[in-house]
This record gives C-alpha cells, sequence and structure tokens, in this order.
C-alpha cells in the first residue's frame, strides 16, 4: 500500500528551488543556499540553526517547515539526495489557481434524498445560465421521478451531460467537483477518479461533516470565488491499493477424467493471477465477512512480517480516513496534512495490540496466515467488497 499526496491544481508557490546544498562542516569554503530541501526525518515547529551556519530560519506554521543538513560530530554529515526529500508548501498558503478558467463541472447528489432536490435545481441553474458551464450529472439523478417530471426544470436538464458509473470515463473532461450530501458523497466522487482527482467542492448537506466544510446558504458567492480562482486548498492522501488473486478456473471431471482424457484428482486448474488496483481516500478494511470464525491474517511492512491480526480484522486508513472507521476502533485521529499510514486492529484477541502509524510512501502487504481457519474479506471505502482466500494478497 502506498500513500500518494496529490495536488488538487498546479500552484505558483509550489515551484521547488533548484539551488544545491553544501555542508559547510565538509565544504569550509561554500557557503548554504537558502533551499527549502533538508532531512525528511525532523517534523518540529521550528529548526535552529546546523553547526556552521550563519543563517537564521524563519518560523512557520507548517510542520514540514526548512531544516538544516544533518551533521555527525565535526566531520561528518548527511549526503543530500534530492529524489528523497519531500517539498510540501506552508498549508496555511495553498490556494487554487487555474491553468485556463473552468468550463466544466461535475455535480454529485447523494442519491434517493428528497430534501436535496431543491438546492440540487437551485445549483444546476445558476452554474448552466448564469455561469455558462457544463454541467455533468449521473444518468440515474435525472432518473429522479421528482426531476424527470418536474416541466420547469425541462429546459435546463436538456443542457447536461450524463455519464454512468463504471462505463464511461470523464476523467478528462472535468475541470472541479460539487457535492451535495454528506461525506460519503465525497467518497464516492473520490472513487469516480482514480487518477488525479479535479479540486472537490462539497456543501454539508448529510449527516457527518468532517469533509464538507461549505454551507448551502450562500453558495452562489462561494461557488464564483472557486471559478475565479480564489479559495484555499487543503490536500488529502489517497492509498493505492492492489488485490492480486490466485485465478483459478473450475472444469467439468466425470469420474475423475477430465474432458481431453487425463486423469485429474482436482476439480479446480491454476490458470494465472488477476490483479486489480484502486485509489481509496478513507481507508482499506480487511475483516471476517460473514465467517463465525476470528479472520487471521499477517501484516508486513516493506516485506518485513510486524504482526498477525488475529480477530474481527484490521483497518488501513489515510490521515483523512483517522475520522472515520479507525475513530469508532479506537485509533487516533491524525491531521490530513501529517505524511502518514495508520494500522488499526478491529475488536483484537490480544491486550497488546494497539494501532499502529507508519510513514508515508511504505509497502503494506496483507494476506491471509497460513493457519487460517477461513477466508476474509477486503473492502475499499466501504465499497466493493472481494474475498481473499489462501495465496491471495493486498498491497498498499
Amino acid at each position: 500500500m502506498e500513500m500518494n499526496r496529490e495536488k488538487l491544481c498546479p500552484s505558483k508557490a509550489d515551484v521547488s528551488s533548484e539551488s544545491a546544498y553544501h555542508c559547510s562542516t565538509c565544504h569550509d569554503d561554500e557557503e548554504w543556499s537558502n533551499s527549502s530541501r533538508g532531512r525528511t526525518k525532523s517534523r518540529s515547529l521550528s529548526a535552529s540553526p546546523a553547526l556552521g551556519s550563519t543563517k537564521e530560519f524563519r518560523r512557520t506554521r507548517s510542520l514540514h517547515g526548512p531544516c538544516p543538513v544533518t551533521t555527525f560530530g565535526p566531520k561528518a554529515c548527511m549526503l543530500q539526495n534530492p529524489k528523497t526529500i519531500m517539498h510540501i508548501q506552508d498549508p496555511a498558503s495553498q490556494r487554487l489557481t487555474w491553468n485556463k478558467p473552468p468550463k466544466s463541472v461535475l455535480v454529485i447528489k447523494k442519491i434517493r434524498d428528497a430534501s436535496l432536490l431543491q438546492p440540487f435545481k437551485e445549483l444546476c441553474v445558476y452554474l448552466t445560465e448564469e455561469n455558462n458551464m457544463i454541467v455533468y450529472v449521473e444518468k440515474k439523478v435525472l432518473e429522479d421521478p421528482a426531476i424527470a417530471n418536474d416541466d420547469n426544470f425541462g429546459p435546463v436538464k436538456k443542457k447536461f451531460c450524463t455519464f454512468r458509473e463504471d462505463y464511461d470515463d470523464i476523467s478528462n473532461q472535468i475541470d472541479f467537483i460539487i457535492c451535495l450530501g454528506g461525506d460519503g458523497t465525497l467518497l464516492y466522487a473520490s472513487s469516480l477518479f482514480q487518477g488525479s482527482v479535479p479540486p472537490v467542492m462539497a456543501f454539508h448537506l448529510g449527516s457527518l461533516g468532517f469533509l464538507t466544510p461549505f454551507n448551502f446558504e450562500n453558495f452562489q458567492s462561494q461557488v464564483t470565488q472557486v471559478i475565479e480562482g480564489n479559495a484555499a486548498l487543503v490536500l488529502r492522501s489517497r492509498l493505492k491499493v492492489k488485490v492480486v488473486k490466485e485465478h483459478r478456473e473450475k472444469m467439468t471431471v466425470q469420474n475423475g477424467i477430465e474432458e481431453n482424457g487425463v486423469v485429474s484428482t482436482n476439480t479446480e486448474k491454476e490458470v494465472g493471477k488477476q490483479i486489480m488496483q484502486y485509489q481509496v481516500l478513507n481507508e482499506v478494511v480487511v475483516d471476517r465477512g460473514p465467517s463465525s470464525y476470528l479472520s487471521n491474517v499477517d501484516v508486513f511492512l516493506n516485506g518485513h512480517l510486524i504482526t498477525t491480526v488475529q480477530g474481527d480484522g484490521v483497518i488501513v486508513s489515510t490521515p483523512t480516513g483517522s475520522t472515520a472507521y479507525a475513530a469508532a476502533a479506537g485509533a487516533s485521529m491524525i491531521h490530513p496534512n501529517v505524511p502518514a499510514i495508520m494500522i488499526t486492529p478491529i475488536c483484537p484477541h490480544s491486550l497488546s495490540f494497539r494501532p499502529i502509524v507508519v510513514p508515508a510512501g511504505v509497502e503494506l502487504k496483507i494476506m491471509l496466515s497460513p493457519d487460517a481457519r477461513n477466508t476474509a474479506w477486503v473492502s475499499f471505502d466501504g465499497r466493493k467488497r472481494q474475498e481473499i482466500c489462501h495465496g491471495d494478497r493486498s498491497s498498499l
């Protein structure tokens, strides 16, 4: 499992410096350049100058502020590797900008919720008639009788572009997204874009509101600010998940003889592996499913076994997902600007197993233990549940 920190939109302030760092301890005749590069392990709020440096580093509100090069005694220092250094802008200064004016918008509405019909109509009228935007909506949204039988909404409805989930690819046609509903609506919008996700504007019209900060009362001014590029950005990390299943095909066997006349003692034949990939915003859950037995899965970190989870299951979540299922299972909440992955057991059959926080970018592998009594089930943001058997694995 690998955590990807994606930028929703390019930013001018995100350009990194190309100047090189020099260690004043090893190179007495060279000066340090005022670059934001530094050791990636430091996450302090402030940083003091390194040995031999005469420049003061400014205090910053970011947890990823500029840090000096690490030195070890009077001679040794850490070799700088630009490929492994993370450049993260101060979260307080992240702003939205457009390379070109946005023309298309995807409106996601919570299905089977009568209270959202009027806000949905008002928003679509404002986008199409006053801003001349191309509006994309799901085909099943327009099949709602309250919308299909509304004659006043008919002229606006004819301007819509429709799509179907899992059938139509709209990843390169959407400039930004507007969600009407709760946190589940935003998760659904994220699942539609398995690559780069456009900026998402979520209005709080559901039961939860961790990810939906906008109120619909003055939606006109807020939507206008986003279209004009005058809005703040909050970057969210997603998990890149790969499920590898041992694909077996059942064959017809009569009296122990296959159709080609070869004697067979097994009714299944291995024909290869099936690989599925997903991008999830909240969490990946491996649980026991309908089985009455406890799940028994092994968790590997960068190829090394770190623990065996015996219980109802295990949750692997992003900082965004730490406020969801992981929090209900007893885990801590992680700020979205902290690059980390949380591993949380679900009702573990142990007194010593507690949630584990690992750095973002590591590879996690979860698979059934050899002595597991039954299979397990995996789900992605609560959707697309699949069964995991012996030999199958989930890599993150």
